[in-house]
């Protein structure tokens, strides 16, 4: 594989080398687009009812960042990360209290797309963040607020990236550096164009032993363009790939990190993915005030996982020669035969699953952007369909549990842990949003978008006692309207009202009843009904801009408040009879919500204190209420057999109350630049305790360090230090049971990860 990464790396870079390159510097202007289908045309962000925040390809290559997830949780206001899996290319993304991630069975409330494509995984919602090189991206916006216009999970907010091609990223760059937990990181990128025809390319290599015992992860990835550019338009061609194998070994129980932080629990822990994504995208002008854009794509993703865990199966209480499970009742296996008891079978289980997924569809629009009544406006109107198919496949392997707690697999499949699901989908959406200036100073926002799903489930195992079978339709319209007044040069106001649903996910389906729960990721028993969830946004604050106020200096500022209520929000609740932390079922729970203050302001300030300095400055903080509004009952994390009430006003556990974030740079003669940035992540309450009764995982702060130095217009050194202090902190908790696997002095029930070390890398970069 290397030998052919490198291979392609030196072909394409030959190739580049012969396209002629023109690059013409344009003025800046602070424009996005209004949907997720990106026109050449967007709207000025001080027109935009909503928080905007963006990303450009040289603010992350700056910051050093190792993915975009690292940027958004360094650098981006009400953002944070959990590493609940305790992979640096795996992690929860939080905005404004809503999730996008790549775990099954978290309540994901962030869309998320690419070059127009929705990027969230047709059988759960959730995200691989693994799938995209971040040097490959052009541009990331953050749209905050339930926008109907960007279709499904849009609950908080919406992720929208543009990838790079031969006309906005023409030359060639070559990237390494290495360093901590044995990491070393290759990438490649070339484009270029000769006005008519282009090329873009990135290949990025990852590889890493981790600082946590048995956690090596290795990543291949790969994103090509070939572009044409025409008078009026142009035509997109986007092939994406990866073949990574990723390990995150998780929650540990405190006392054993106690013992030792590079500890875990049980493994292996593994996730393989595999992309394979085209797309054709393309614009047509037909005049100087309508433009049509759409895209057509076909997205593969095969996963595989293998999860290595403790198990309650035992021998049997009355027949000490059969396995029994933890309720007394003999084990099957696939065979409907009775196990027999031996070490080979005892104290761990293999649980291994595929899901493939093949989704392809497409979008139009059209945007027009006639004066109404001699009012400047922009009006977009779109469709779109996409067509899924997943097949999904679990089993669970009798294993024995090793000295360090790995696992032996025996051969043996336990027959009700075994499912075969085939999912087909099809989603439709039609949408319009529409800007229109009312005076020169006051615009008007009004958007719309009808989504309707068709979801059929094929068992492919039925049972006596499981039948994923069904059929299930959801459909709605959701409204937004808002406005937008310029009351001084600097200072904009504005305010918003926007709806957005989530329709329950395949996954969830499939574990929905509380008389058979499932054990997640796999052993999927049930199929009842879900009802839609459904997000009401009220947004409104200020923002603005500092050039004129700070004598040479320019930069952005914010102040905003945002409340967000769910209906009938969906989460998993743990079976109250069972010790496993990952059993349970999902439920409709009534209503939460995530209401909260931001502000923010980002500087750039040339020749401050002399000719030689140029100094950058950010800062970012979001006081979040996430509670619970309507009661439920819900396992006790003291006392697993016993119900308690969660109440209305209950924080709702893993995500913190406040978030404060601080940047300060320097460039140095145009050379040299030092950046030094440091967050703080307020306390939260561990998963499992949605009733609040424990006390809450402790807040901490991070502070991390990047420089880099100039040597040559071609030839850059830079390095980067992570966590100066060597903190010792962790940014997710869960309850659970350690006691069966470490013994009894095991009792705290209490599960962290484990944040990394300092660590550091350094590295070259070489431009041509």
């Amino acid at each position: 594989m290397k030998k052919v990464f490198w291979a392609v790396s030196l072909l394409a870079v030959a190739a580049g080398g012969r396209a002629e390159e023109a690059a013409v510097d344009l003025e800046a202007v602070e424009v996005v687009g209004v949907s997720p289908m990106q026109s050449v045309g967007g709207v000025s962000v001080d027109k935009i009812p909503a928080a905007v925040q963006t990303v450009s390809s040289a603010q992350l290559q700056q910051a050093q960042s190792l993915s975009l997830a690292e940027y958004l949780n360094r650098y981006l206001g009400s953002v944070h990360i959990n590493e609940a899996q305790n992979n640096p290319l795996q992690p929860d993304i939080y905005y404004r209290g809503f999730v996008a991630s790549p775990l099954l069975g978290l309540p994901q409330g962030l869309s998320v797309y690419v070059n127009g494509v929705r990027f969230n995984e047709p059988f759960g919602d959730s995200v691989n963040w693994d799938l995209i090189p971040p040097g490959a991206l052009e541009s990331t916006t953050l749209h905050g607020g339930s926008n109907p216009v960007y279709g499904l999970n849009t609950l908080g907010g919406a992720v929208v990236m543009k990838t790079k091609t031969g006309f906005s990223a023409p030359g060639h760059q070559l990237e390494v550096y290495g360093g901590s937990f044995d990491r070393h990181v290759e990438e490649i990128t070339s484009g270029g164009n000769n006005g008519k025809l282009g090329y873009f390319l990135d290949l990025r290599s990852f590889e890493e032993q981790g600082w946590r015992d048995f956690s090596p992860s290795a990543a291949k990835q790969a994103l090509g363009t070939l572009s044409w550019h025409g008078d009026r338009g142009g035509l997109d061609l986007t092939v994406a790939a990866n073949d990574n194998d990723l390990r995150g070994n998780g929650t540990a129980p405190v006392q054993l990190l106690a013992q030792d932080r590079n500890a875990v629990f049980t493994h292996p822990d593994q996730t393989v993915t595999r992309l394979f994504f085209t797309e054709l995208a393309g614009n047509y002008a037909l005049n100087d005030t309508v433009e049509l854009t759409g895209n057509v794509y076909f997205r593969q993703n095969r996963m595989r996982s293998f999860n290595g865990d403790s198990s309650d199966y035992s021998a049997c209480a009355d027949n000490a020669a059969l396995l029994c499970t933890g309720e007394g009742d003999p084990v099957l296996d696939t065979q409907g035969n009775t196990v027999n008891f031996s070490e080979s079978v005892d104290g761990a289980t293999n649980n291994v699953s595929y899901t493939n997924m093949y989704t392809r569809g497409g979008t139009a629009q059209a945007l027009f952007t006639h004066d109404v009544w001699a009012h400047e406006n922009s009006l977009a109107v779109g469709a779109s369909y996409d067509n899924a198919d997943v097949h999904f496949g679990s089993d669970t392997e009798l294993a024995e549990l090793t000295a360090d707690r790995g696992t032996i697999g025996s051969g043996i499949y336990v027959d009700e842990s075994r499912v075969r699901l085939h999912t087909h989908s099809d989603t439709v959406g039609f949408y319009a949003t529409d800007s229109l200036s009312i005076t020169d100073k006051l615009t008007a926002t009004v958007a719309g978008r009808y989504n309707h799903i068709d979801l059929a489930m094929a068992d492919g195992y039925i049972n006596a006692d499981r039948n994923l079978n069904g059929q299930h339709i959801f459909q709605r319209f959701n409204p937004s309207a808002g406005l937008t007044y310029q009351a001084l040069p600097n200072v904009a106001v504005y305010g918003s009202y926007s709806e957005s649903s989530r329709a329950p996910t395949p996954m969830e389906l499939s574990c929905a009843d509380p008389a058979a729960p499932c054990k997640l990721p796999n052993s999927f028993v049930s199929d009842p009904e879900l009802k839609q969830v459904v997000a009401n946004t009220f947004e409104g604050g200020f923002k603005g801009h500092l050039k004129g106020l700070l004598g040479k200096g320019d930069g952005q500022w914010n102040l905003g408040y945002f409340h967000t209520a769910n209906e009938n929000d969906i989460i998993f609740r743990r079976d109250f009879s069972s010790n496993f932390n990952n059993q349970g079922y999902f439920s409709n729970v009534g209503k939460t919500l995530r209401q909260g203050l931001e502000m923010g302001s980002n500087i750039t300030y040339p020749q401050l204190f002399g000719r030689i300095d140029d100094w950058h400055f950010s800062a970012n903080y979001t006081y979040l209420n996430a509670i619970f509004l309507d009661g439920f009952g819900i396992q006790n994390p003291l006392n697993p057999e016993q119900i308690i009430a969660v109440q209305s006003g209950d924080r709702i556990p893993g995500i913190p109350e406040h978030l404060l974030k601080l940047a300060v740079g320097v460039d140095l003669w145009r050379k040299w630049s030092i950046g030094v940035n440091g967050l703080y992540s307020g306390s939260q309450y561990y998963r499992g305790d949605e009733a609040n009764v424990t006390r809450p995982l402790a807040g901490y702060w991070l502070f991390n360090a990047t420089t880099e130095y100039k040597v040559s217009p071609h030839v850059t050194v830079f390095a980067k230090l992570d966590n100066i202090a060597d903190e010792r902190y962790s940014s997710f908790g869960m309850y659970g049971n350690a006691a069966d696997v470490l013994g009894s002095k095991f009792n705290d029930g209490r599960f962290m990860s484990p944040g990394a070390p300092r660590a550091g890398w350094v590295g070259l970069r070489l431009t041509f």
